[in-house]
């Protein structure tokens, strides 16, 4: 931007990954940027604190998966080291011992799927189980992440999908809703189909190495947040923790000229709404301009789903043979999953004794019950699954109750979820619930859609130049091949036959 001209104004609402990768990129291209975030720290549930005593603590444990490029791109370019190395990985039932994972980008590269499935050392599902989910690969090659496929897709359950693939009782009851519980956080009947085959294929299956994942080596805040917002500050950035946004100034233009949050305003250029689907709906409730469109009133019918995250601190060393863990089983529709702090976190790795955290996805039936209560049933579940923890004693610990925390991708919710673009002309969404066709998921799709929204505030205001985003790696060559002749054949039924089919 010329020196003579005024920086255009941009308020960005909410500071987690979305908000801080637009605020990051508009900061750069010269803009003034204001970041508003309701919580008293950037970076929201993600990011974690210190408790009163000066132990870490967070809201669950986030992994950074192998197809992460624009994630893994940003943490070059701000020349820092959070991240572990490749982990090996491990799934429990309360038989014991399920599967453990290789490091897939380690072993011989296969054509997908065939790598995912011949790799992991399951200790109990037979063979002819694990075949039953071949049939399945239609879906996948059907799915191609187009609007015409969510809308065929999102009606249906992620269970009524594997039991009309033909997905046997006990590979559905051992993998896939594991899967599910640890991935979308709900049971497979409470989830999307659409969503689970993105899930999947983004996470799992589209290539081989997918599903290797490093973690941060302390908490998100401390290792990636804090530096990031020290230099989105140094930028020139306005980061205002504390501030809840409560309306919109729109003029006659259909324009939004400011950001109301209680006695205060913010002009603005354009906005960027960068909050989770719970965080949105409190907006909307408070605010006339959002309720006065459809669009807005109808998130509240989009859902989130309730998380427990507990961090056991134990008297003694516990041999612990994988760093991070997923359990199912134990609880009908709860997924769980269990990490070794002393392993994975700098903080913990001289620790005299063993570091926990375990963290429970639908967990709304333990919300109400006692510390006390978590922590014993804590104690039980990684006795069942390491039988060192029976006699180890908890010395400290810390139970952070997550209400209506993460996103739920519930059947038929992919018609109330938003665009990046709103009815309102300046006014850009993004985060992980909103609706893109880059094809990535979790913290990856909540920072590129932070880029997405980015952009289409440089397209609008004119000055700047484009963030890069790093597309997902292609699809392999006999996928793109399937794709194209179901597409094909899918065309010439269109043509041919009447539309009376129910999507």
């Amino acid at each position: 931007m010329t020196e003579e001209a005024q920086p255009k104004r941009v308020v960005v609402v909410g500071a987690g990954w979305a908000g801080l990768g637009a605020t990051y990129h508009l900061a750069k291209q010269g803009y003034d940027v204001t970041l508003l975030e309701a919580g008293p720290y950037p970076g929201g549930l993600v990011a974690g604190w210190q408790t009163t005593a000066g132990k870490s603590v967070e809201a669950g444990i986030h992994g950074f998966w192998y197809p992460y490029k624009n994630i893994f791109a940003l943490i070059n370019e701000l020349e820092i080291n959070p991240f572990t190395t490749w982990t090996r990985s491990a799934q429990y039932s309360p038989a014991g011992l399920e599967v453990e994972s290789p490091i897939f980008q380690d072993l011989p590269r296969l054509p997908t799927p065939i790598g995912t499935f011949i790799y992991p050392q399951f200790q109990r599902l037979p063979l002819i189980d694990r075949l039953s989910a071949l049939p399945l690969f239609y879906s996948l090659i059907d799915f191609d992440n187009s609007d015409e496929a969510w809308r065929r897709y999102d009606y249906v359950t992620a269970r009524e999908l594997f039991k009309s693939f033909g997905v046997s009782a006990r590979l559905y009851k051992e993998a896939f809703e594991p899967m599910l519980l640890v991935g979308l956080f709900a049971p497979g009947e409470q989830c999307s189909a659409a969503a689970t085959l993105g899930m999947l294929y983004f996470f799992i299956l589209a290539h081989q190495a997918d599903f290797d994942v490093v973690w941060c080596r302390g908490t998100v805040g401390e290792k990636i947040f804090r530096p990031w917002v020290e230099r989105i500050e140094k930028a020139g950035v306005k980061v205002l923790p504390k501030h809840r946004v409560t309306d919109l100034i729109i003029d006659s233009n259909n324009r939004a000229t400011g950001v109301v949050c209680g006695d205060e305003v913010f002009e603005a250029d354009a906005v960027i709404f960068a909050v989770g689907v719970t965080g949105m709906k409190k907006i909307v409730a408070n605010s006339p301009s959002l309720q006065s469109r459809d669009e807005f009133r109808n998130l509240h019918n989009l859902g989130a789903i309730d998380v427990l995250a507990t961090r056991l601190w134990f008297d003694r060393k516990i041999d612990i043979p994988r760093a991070s863990n997923a359990c199912f089983g134990f609880d009908d529709t709860t997924g769980w999953t269990f990490f070794d702090l002393n392993a994975l976190h700098d903080e913990y790795k001289h620790e005299e004794g063993t570091v926990i955290e375990a963290d429970f996805y639908h967990a709304n039936q333990f919300l109400n019950w006692s510390d006390e209560e978590i922590v014993a049933k804590v104690q039980r579940y990684l006795t069942t699954c390491v039988p060192g923890f029976r006699e180890a004693k908890v010395i400290d610990s810390s139970v952070i109750r997550l209400p209506q925390a993460v996103t739920h991708f519930a059947p038929g919710s992919y018609r109330h979820m938003l665009p990046a673009k709103t009815s309102f002309s300046n006014v850009f969404m993004s985060g992980d619930w909103i609706i893109n066709r880059h094809g990535s998921w979790s913290q990856e799709k909540a920072y590129v859609t932070g880029l997405e929204a980015a952009n289409l505030v440089i397209s609008h205001l004119g000055d700047g130049t484009i963030a890069e985003i790093l597309p997902v790696e292609e699809d392999e060559a006999h996928i793109q091949i399937a794709r194209n002749i179901n597409q094909t054949v899918r065309n010439l039924g269109k043509s041919m036959l009447p539309n009376f089919w129910l999507p």
